[in-house]
């Protein structure tokens, strides 16, 4: 439970299987990963930014002997995320990848009332199954092969713990990817495979600049105060959390205190720095709340004036 004696895990000579791995996130841990020697497979769907960013890998690579490869892929259903998979696969014998890390998704924050059916459906698509599509291949292919010692990583959200206006399209998918690597975490054990789940805070990021354009200013206002992370800090948390076994890995304190008041049946990363950081989110979580609250509120007649002038009471 607590990890303490456990051998940290070494990508060195270990595939890694990278999705959205063209930027952000995903470019950032497949280099992380190039540079303590891994084998890396990166996924996206274009394939210019895929070949530029394959470039940046052959840069850092350590070892001659490194593989190296890049798939152009669509990861929103099944068939295209298992073919992505078994492509990936192939130079290592058809084998299932030592670590498969999900990083691939987006998202379009807006208020839940001013959206069309299909945006709200399309969040679910680019913020869950865009993952639970590569674990659901992944945890076949490793169950088939009989594969020891796999490890499947989902990339969730602070959103997957706590949520606020905005986003409605988005905490649900979060929170979900949760729940998913909970229960995988559970069942995978019967086959020798780890899942863990990263909740980063804020990246800044060119697909965070892009969500802004729709961000409605309440959410923005709220989210003014938050500095954010690096790409390179969110990897480097990432990994390390794998590393050291972590089931859910979180890069900031406010998303410690956050996963620590709301673990379930989550095992402890560290018992007494977990008891300690559920003590003080005890107290204050219920002020943030109440400050995140109150600005809401204070929102109402500019919230009118924004629906007025897009014609939403006219429908």
């Amino acid at each position: 439970m607590f990890g303490l004696f456990a051998s940290k895990w070494d990508p060195k000579d270990k595939h890694c299987y990278v999705t959205g791995g063209s930027q952000g996130l995903g470019l950032a841990v497949a280099l992380e990963l190039t540079k303590l020697g891994a084998h890396v497979s990166i996924v996206a769907r274009n394939q210019q930014r895929l070949n530029s960013a394959l470039e940046e890998l052959q840069e850092v690579r350590i070892d001659k002997g490194q593989q190296l490869n890049a798939y152009s892929f669509s990861l929103d259903n099944f068939e295209q995320s298992q073919a992505a998979l078994v492509a990936a696969s192939a130079p290592f014998g058809g084998r299932v990848p030592d670590a498969l890390i999900c990083c691939a998704g987006s998202s379009q924050p807006r208020f839940f009332v001013e959206m069309t059916p299909e945006q709200l459906s399309q969040g679910f698509v680019d913020g869950y199954w865009v993952q639970a599509w590569t674990a659901f291949a992944g945890a076949k292919m490793l169950a088939k092969q009989r594969a020891k010692g796999v490890k499947i990583v989902l990339v969730s959200s602070t959103l997957g713990y706590m949520s606020f206006v905005g986003w409605s399209n988005y905490s649900p998918a979060k929170t979900a990817l949760r729940s998913l690597a909970d229960t995988l975490r559970s069942e995978l054990m019967l086959y020798d495979a780890t899942v863990h789940l990263f909740c980063p805070p804020t990246m800044r990021t060119a697909g965070y600049e892009r969500e802004n354009m729709h961000k409605p200013a309440i959410t923005l206002a709220i989210e003014e105060a938050d500095e954010g992370i690096t790409v390179e800090q969110g990897a480097r948390a990432l990994i390390s959390g794998v590393r050291s076994g972590q089931a859910h890995i979180a890069a900031d304190i406010l998303t410690h205190l956050f996963r620590a008041s709301t673990r379930g049946s989550t095992p402890y990363n560290n018992g007494l720095a977990d008891a300690i950081l559920g003590c003080a989110a005890w107290i204050a979580v219920p002020f943030w709340r109440w400050g995140l609250d109150s600005r809401v509120r204070a929102h109402r007649a500019e919230h009118e004036r924004y629906l007025q002038e897009r014609g939403f009471y006219e429908d």
